[in-house]
């Protein structure tokens, strides 16, 4: 199947790539099951192991092309690693309840490394993720991960040194003092300023270093593209929060006006049964407002991330619909929240194939000739270099 190029190429000098998702709830829930009973038995050690199965099961049932993805990671360099993280983020929340003198050496500690670890988790991803038997890798520098993911730990460090200055013991009497509260306040006003930035340097030090064979890629947003998405989100939220507040008004209105004229009439139940309803509308109403703001910035960032992550000679097209994405996430909060968390399986499975299905794969270069040349050009060493990495995996 071939697809007319956007670039002036002809039409042939595109090959059409769909991505295909074939897993099925049924088997992904006999699995998940098994991970999470052993996980629960050892103590969380079977993770690693869990997480692989995991991962086997969704590439093997990603096919790009009709090709299935492989995950080839081995779960006893992951335990290291997962040993590591929990033993950082351990110290760190340890250190916090100390003083706050020692929560901030401890995230200072966490941010001098956690760039490193972050690069590390790139790389045993990739070198461990193959197509048509021809790995992944991840190329990023330690010096571009350190330069985009250091300004990620700026607010919370002002937010942990401002916290210093906070009373031992406050109490009601003591109220802050108001360059403090008003330095604090700024510091929340800032990251919330600049999470779009920050989202774009780390997102672009992951899409600017994916490589397979000799295809790199490269993401073509800039910083405003991402602020975009991040204020119609902040729109949408805002729109939310007044349209439920006013049917959420009307609704208590009818339903208190009713409930007293139950309660007139000599039904004392009426009024309990009058606030329990509005409460739960008013979960409904908070629920609906997660489900709707998230569905919106899930859908915008996925199409503008793949959109604009390119190569010269590969390119995606994402076409993730709101509506689709909306219904599904409903769907799938009501039916796990009446299955008490049993249909979480289903739910994921059916995510992944909507996420995955709405992506389509462009090359200008016949996908046999980059696997091909990739093997002349040099020995496919990946599964050797796999083997060293330390085997840090976030799921990023």
């Amino acid at each position: 199947m071939h697809h007319t190029s956007t670039t002036g190429a002809s039409p042939a000098a595109q090959t059409q790539l769909p991505i295909s998702f074939t897993g099925s709830g049924s088997e992904y829930f006999r699995i998940w099951i098994v991970n999470l009973l052993l996980t629960f038995v050892t103590l969380g050690l079977y993770y690693p192991w869990a997480k692989v199965r995991k991962l086997r099961y969704f590439y093997g049932n990603t096919l790009v092309g009709e090709h299935p993805l492989d995950f080839h990671g081995d779960p006893k360099k992951m335990l290291r690693g997962f040993l590591l993280v929990g033993l950082l983020l351990g110290l760190y929340s340890a250190a916090g309840h100390i003083s706050p003198t020692a929560g901030l050496i401890a995230l200072l500690i966490v941010a001098g490394v956690w760039p490193a670890l972050f690069r590390a988790s790139m790389q045993f991803r990739l070198a461990n993720t193959s197509w048509r038997g021809l790995r992944f890798h991840f190329n990023g520098s330690m010096a571009g991960a350190y330069k985009s993911m250091l300004p990620v730990f700026i607010p919370g460090l002002m937010f942990v040194a401002l916290s210093q200055a906070l009373p031992d013991h406050p109490d009601a009497k003591t109220p802050l003092p108001g360059w403090l509260g008003a330095a604090l306040g700024f510091t929340w006003l800032a990251a919330l300023l600049v999470l779009p930035a920050l989202w774009w340097a780390v997102k672009r030090y992951q899409h600017d270093h994916y490589n397979y064979g000799q295809v790199q890629t490269q993401l073509r947003a800039g910083v405003g593209q991402f602020y975009g998405v991040f204020l119609k989100t902040f729109g949408v939220t805002l729109g939310l929060m007044i349209v439920v507040a006013i049917v959420g008004g009307i609704i208590a209105l009818i339903v208190g006006i009713g409930g007293f004229s139950l309660m007139a009439l000599g039904r004392p139940g009426a009024g309990k049964a009058m606030m329990l309803l509005i409460v739960l509308i008013g979960m409904a109403g908070y629920l609906g407002f997660i489900i709707i703001s998230q569905s919106f910035f899930a859908s915008r960032m996925q199409n503008l991330l793949w959109n604009r992550t390119k190569s010269t000679r590969v390119r995606f097209e994402s076409r993730l619909k709101l509506g689709s994405m909306l219904g599904l996430t409903v769907k799938n909060w009501l039916l796990t929240a009446l299955t008490l968390g049993f249909y979480w399986p289903f739910a994921a499975v059916a995510t992944a194939r909507l996420k995955l299905q709405a992506v389509t794969v462009y090359t200008r270069v016949d996908p046999d000739q980059i696997v091909s040349r990739a093997r002349l050009l040099t020995t496919d060493f990946s599964g050797e270099a796999a083997a060293d990495l330390f085997g840090i995996d976030f799921g990023l």
